[in-house]
């Protein structure tokens, strides 16, 4: 273990100086002198203070590397020309937002009338008339800013810090091919796994099985994606941890089902991973997931002890790495906050739960799911202004199925390649697991106080503070105590 606290220390400190970009900007050439400056003087002190000046090295470089990232993603070459009208070539990068009026949709523009540009854009389209992702498409659009604040929500800022600066607004399309690379591997899996994953279902139970597989909510009607925020399950149409969890082990079961070698499994997992995070798409959730999973393998395959904290702070470092700006994205809060409580105070409750007639089986669930709704309400109170009050009612009654649903998902695409009659069978039995779960959304959503908002919503995230601090208070206090 003592060999892993300076991998913790360095990377814990690339994270942090990742972090610090965002508060202030730190020029490239200044952070390579101020790095050198440090190790000069390192070489003057004690070992002992090595691991500090390494410490400091590595965050200065970090913060510096944040800074460039954070200047490139500033800099656009449309801004100039909003107002402007013209024929575009754009890329389609991800799904359509639906919204009461329009869709929005992430594209990558890569031509301007007769100049070659490069940078990211939203979409502006009429409802219904969305290109499908990965299509290269032949666009007359008007260049626009983006909105400012309105009614709590700077769409300003929002854009900027996933680099997009202006929108085009489309007012005719057409589609003149498909992008190819690894974004159009990605794109044909996406369309493969979308299309087997529910072969014959349709309606609410399909769009509640893809939302689950693919962290996709856009076939969910607006009533029924209420109810999931509400009850305090929308986080299972983000994809988590748990979907790569069973990818990999699918990856694992299957390599020693044809008896190969368990370090062939751990290959065939790493690529199951990342095929998955490609059809997927870069969400926070998945890439931290999977760069846990990811990190798990290598460590076997080296025969080195997995260290979860290590394997946080690293996933950490490829987010922040690409985008510090993914600091401020709900979806890292939310994600490595769960985690967190995960690690803090799963343990502690489970404990605390012993003392209790609680049955083995629901122990582990509930201690869960009231560690990741009391760290989550905060942030949830601070983003959104609500808070769902129910959510660990809500998530043990899915908790037992949810996993079965994900699993049968993805087992059905697989078998839907070489038996379509078997895979057919297979999601009709999950698309009673699938109506089950969107039952337990609208049943405890409609309970009374299923979900505060306004001044009730701040008030139960505050309450929420306050009971995870006492309840780790008292935890220490009573186990801590010698018998």
């Amino acid at each position: 273990m003592t060999r892993l606290v300076p991998a913790r220390v360095v990377v814990g400190a690339a994270v942090a100086g990742l972090a610090l970009a965002n508060a202030a900007r730190l020029a490239p050439p200044t952070a390579v002198l101020a790095a050198g400056a440090i190790g000069l003087v390192a070489l003057c002190l004690e070992d002992s203070s090595a691991l500090v000046a390494t410490g400091a090295i590595v965050l200065v470089l970090a913060w510096g590397w944040g800074s460039a990232r954070l200047d490139a993603l500033d800099r656009s070459v449309l801004l100039p020309d909003v107002g402007r009208a013209g024929r575009f070539v754009a890329v389609v990068t991800g799904e359509p937002r639906v919204g009461m009026f329009d869709e929005r949709q992430p594209a990558r523009a890569r031509r301007f009338e007769d100049r070659v540009v490069d940078e990211r854009v939203e979409l502006d389209l009429p409802l219904g008339r969305a290109p499908p992702q990965g299509a290269v498409i032949s666009a007359l659009a008007v260049v626009r800013a983006p909105r400012g604040p309105q009614h709590g929500f700077d769409e300003r800022q929002w854009l900027r810090r996933q680099g997009i600066h202006v929108v085009l607004h489309v007012d005719e399309w057409h589609a003149v091919g498909r992008r190819g690379g690894i974004g159009g591997v990605g794109d044909r899996l996406r369309v493969w796994l979308r299309r087997s994953c529910a072969p014959g279902l349709a309606g609410e139970r399909r769009a509640v099985l893809e939302g689950i597989v693919l962290g996709d909510d856009a076939g969910l009607s607006p009533g029924l994606k209420a109810s999931f925020r509400r009850s305090g399950l929308y986080h299972l149409l983000a994809v988590s941890g748990q979907n790569v969890i069973l990818i990999a082990f699918g990856a694992l079961g299957l390599v020693w089902l044809l008896g190969l070698p368990r370090a062939v499994g751990h290959v065939a997992a790493l690529a199951a991973i990342g095929a998955y995070v490609l059809a997927v798409g870069p969400q926070s959730s998945v890439i931290r997931a999977a760069v846990s999973g990811i990190a798990a393998s290598v460590a076997w395959l080296a025969s080195r002890e997995r260290d979860p904290w290590h394997t946080l702070l690293l996933a950490a470092l490829v987010l922040l790495g690409w985008s510090p700006y993914t600091l401020f994205d709900p979806g890292f809060q939310l994600s490595f906050a769960a985690v967190l409580a995960i690690f803090l105070a799963v343990g502690p409750a489970i404990r605390v739960l012993d003392g209790y007639p609680v049955p083995p089986a629901l122990a582990n669930p509930l201690a869960i799911s009231a560690a990741c709704s009391v760290a989550t309400a905060p942030i949830l109170w601070l983003r959104f202004g609500q808070v769902p009050l129910l959510g660990v009612v809500a998530n043990a009654l899915v908790e037992p199925v949810v996993g079965v649903l994900l699993g049968l998902g993805l087992l059905t695409a697989c078998v839907d390649l070489v038996a379509p009659g078997a895979a057919s069978v297979l999601a009709a039995a999950n698309g009673w697991i699938a109506a089950y779960v969107a039952a337990c959304a609208r049943l405890v959503a409609a309970a009374p106080f299923a979900q505060a908002t306004g001044t009730a919503a701040a008030l139960a995230g505050l309450g929420a503070l306050g009971a995870g601090a006492y309840a780790w208070w008292r935890w220490r206090t009573s186990f801590s105590r010698p018998t």
